[in-house]
């Protein structure tokens, strides 16, 4: 399952408008979706109907001790 939260994607203004949850929905505070229908989502994205998701969600740096 998916979670979609448009407040924490880095690229929210940048790709929102080129985006498959924007483009059906509106930015929505937040989205969950199961994988049944990521697949859906992903068959209309390939076939040219919609934009695919943009979501990109960053990741805490990993933590480089020192010797």
């Amino acid at each position: 399952m998916t979670r979609i939260d448009c407040d924490t994607c880095v690229v929210r203004g940048l790709a929102c408008h080129d985006c498959v949850v924007t483009v059906l929905l509106g930015p929505p505070p937040e989205l969950t979706l199961d994988d049944e229908e990521q697949r859906a989502l992903s068959v209309l994205a390939d076939s040219g109907l919609v934009p695919p998701l943009r979501l990109v969600q960053s990741v805490p740096a990993p933590v480089i001790e020192s010797a």
